[in-house]
C-alpha cells in the first residue's frame, strides 16, 4: 500500500471516528455529570400521571390523593398539586393547597421557557378532564433539579437542516484540507528521499544526489543526514579502494619475499643433496642458512595469514557432468591407504547406481577432503570414519560421520564461521577456515550443508546438493 493512500485512509478514518467518539462521550458525560430532568421528559411525565387518574373507575379525592403520592415517591423533588377549575388546590403533595387565580397561573407560566434558563423553578400544567368537569395537574420543579445543560434542534422544514449542515460541513473540512495539504507536503518531501536513496551508486563516477530541504523539522533533519552519510559513504569507499590497493601491492611484495629465501634454499639442498660442498663446517654453515631462510620464511607466511584470513574465498564454478559416486570410491581408496594400521574402521556406504550431478569435480573433491581431514584429526579416537552417499527425489547427499569426541552444543552453531575456532572439542592445529571452505563449496552449488554431533556417540556433516543440476 503507497503511503499516499495510507496518509487518506488514516485521515478518512480518523475523521470518522472522531465523530463517534464526539458523540459517544457527549452522551456519555451527560448520562454522568448532567443529571436531573430534561424539559422534554416533563410533559410526558405530567401527561402520564393525568391519564393514570382518568383512568380510574372511581374518581375521587382518595384516587387523586393515592395517585399524586406515588407520583411523588417516584419523583421526590417534585412537587404535584392538584386543581379544580377554579384554581383551587384539591390536593398538595406539598401539603399547602394554596388557591390560584388565572392571573397567578399565567404569572407561573408567562415566563416560560425564559425561567429554564435561570434559577427559577420550571412549572408544568397539565389540563385533564373527568366527569363534565376540567381539572389542571400542576408540577413545580426546583431549578435545582433540572439537568444543567440541554441542545435542541428544532427544524420546521429541510432547508432550515441547511443552516446547521453547512457550518458543520465547513468546520471539520478546513481542518481536513489542512491536514491533507500537509500529509501531501510530507509525502513529496519523502518520495525526494527515496528517489536519492535508489540513485546512491558508491561505484560510480556520477556525483552524489543531494537533497533541498531547509525545514527544520524531522524530515528537513533527515535530508541534512542523508547529505551527510552519502558524501561519507563516498569517501570511505574511495578510501578501501585505495586500502585495497596498498594491501595487494603488500601481498605481492610479501610473494617476492618468499621466492627469494626460496630460491637459496633450494641451492643450497640440492647442493647438499649432491654432495658438492668441501667439508662438514662447509656443510653446516649451508644448513644454518637454510634454517635461518625457513624460520624467515614461516615469519612472512604468518604474516600473509594475517592480512588474507579477512578475506573471502573468490570461488568460480566450472560446473560439468560428474560421476560423484565414482568421485567418493576415489576418495575412499586414498583414505584406506592412508588410515592403514591406524586401527580406523572406513565404513563406505553407497548405492548400487552411479549418481551424475552438474558440480565442479575439483571444489566438491575440495569440500569432501576437508570433512574427511578434519573427521581423522578430531574424530580418530572413535575408531570410526563414514562415508555415506544417498540419493533421493529431491536431494543428493553426502555424509561423513565420525565417533570421536564430537562438538560441544555451544559451539556447533558457530563451526561453519571463517576462521573459528572452539576452546574445546574440535580444536586443533587448523586455522578454521577448512569448513567454512566447505560451506562456500556448497552454498556455490545451490546446496546446503548440516551438521549434527553427539559427543562420543556420533558427528555427522552432511551435503545438500539440489537434484535439479543433476544431467
Amino acid at each position: 500500500m503507497k503511503l499516499r493512500t495510507k496518509l487518506w485512509l488514516s485521515l478518512v478514518l480518523g475523521a470518522a471516528m472522531s465523530m463517534v467518539l464526539f458523540g459517544f462521550m457527549t452522551v456519555w458525560m451527560g448520562k454522568v455529570a448532567n443529571k436531573g430532568y430534561a424539559l422534554f421528559e416533563l410533559n410526558p411525565l405530567a401527561q402520564s400521571v393525568v391519564e393514570t387518574i382518568e383512568d380510574q373507575p372511581n374518581f375521587g379525592i382518595d384516587t387523586i390523593k393515592r395517585t399524586l403520592d406515588l407520583a411523588h415517591e417516584e419523583n421526590p423533588s417534585i412537587r404535584w398539586e392538584w386543581l379544580n377549575d377554579q384554581g383551587q388546590s384539591l390536593y398538595d403533595t406539598a401539603g399547602l393547597s394554596p388557591n390560584y387565580t388565572f392571573h397567578d397561573l399565567a404569572q407561573l407560566m408567562q415566563n416560560m421557557p425564559t425561567n429554564y434558563l435561570t434559577e427559577a423553578d420550571v412549572h408544568i400544567l397539565t389540563p385533564a378532564a373527568l366527569n363534565g368537569r376540567s381539572y389542571y395537574l400542576l408540577m413545580s420543579i426546583p431549578s435545582s433539579a433540572m439537568k444543567q445543560g440541554e441542545v435542541y434542534f428544532l427544524i420546521r422544514t429541510l432547508k432550515s437542516l441547511l443552516t446547521l449542515v453547512l457550518p458543520l460541513l465547513l468546520s471539520f473540512s478546513v481542518p481536513f484540507l489542512l491536514a491533507l495539504w500537509l500529509f501531501s507536503s510530507f509525502n513529496q518531501r519523502i518520495r525526494k528521499l527515496n528517489t536519492a536513496l535508489n540513485q546512491l551508486d558508491v561505484q560510480s563516477d556520477s556525483p552524489n544526489v543531494d537533497l533541498t530541504d531547509t525545514s527544520k523539522d524531522e524530515l528537513g533533519q533527515l535530508a541534512q543526514h542523508y547529505n551527510s552519510m552519502a558524501h561519507r559513504i563516498r569517501s570511505q569507499f574511495t578510501d578501501i579502494q585505495q586500502f585495497e590497493t596498498r594491501r595487494k601491492l603488500l601481498l605481492s611484495n610479501l610473494s617476492h619475499d618468499l621466492r627469494t629465501p626460496l630460491t637459496t634454499m633450494l641451492g643450497y639442498a640440492e647442493m647438499i643433496r649432491t654432495g658438492n660442498y668441501k667439508d662438514q663446517t662447509e656443510l653446516q654453515a649451508r644448513a644454518k642458512i637454510i634454517l635461518q631462510r625457513s624460520r624467515y620464511m614461516d615469519k612472512l607466511l604468518d604474516q600473509l595469514l594475517d592480512i588474507s584470513r579477512s578475506d573471502a574465498d573468490d570461488l568460480t564454478l566450472r560446473p560439468a557432468n560428474h560421476n560423484l559416486s565414482e568421485l567418493v570410491r576415489k576418495l575412499a581408496v586414498e583414505y584406506i591407504m592412508a588410515l592403514d594400521g591406524d586401527e580406523v574402521e572406513l565404513d563406505v556406504d553407497m548405492p548400487e547406481e552411479d549418481i551424475h550431478l552438474l558440480i565442479d569435480a575439483s571444489l566438491m573433491e575440495r569440500a569432501l577432503r576437508n570433512l574427511l581431514d578434519n573427521a581423522i584429526r578430531y574424530g580418530k579416537d572413535g575408531r570410526y570414519l563414514g562415508i555415506q552417499l544417498t540419493a533421493d527425489d529431491p536431494f543428493v547427499n553426502l555424509i561423513v560421520k565420525d565417533r570421536g569426541r564430537g562438538i560441544p552444543v555451544e559451539h556447533q552453531a558457530r563451526v561453519f564461521e571463517r576462521f573459528y575456532r572452539a576452546d574445546s572439542g574440535r580444536k586443533g592445529e587448523g586455522l578454521g577456515i577448512g569448513l567454512a571452505i566447505v560451506k562456500d563449496i556448497v552454498q556455490a552449488h545451490q546446496g546446503d550443508v548440516e551438521m549434527s554431533s553427539t559427543p562420543n556417540v556420533e558427528t555427522a556433516f552432511r551435503i545438500k546438493l539440489p537434484r535439479e543440476t543433476a544431467v
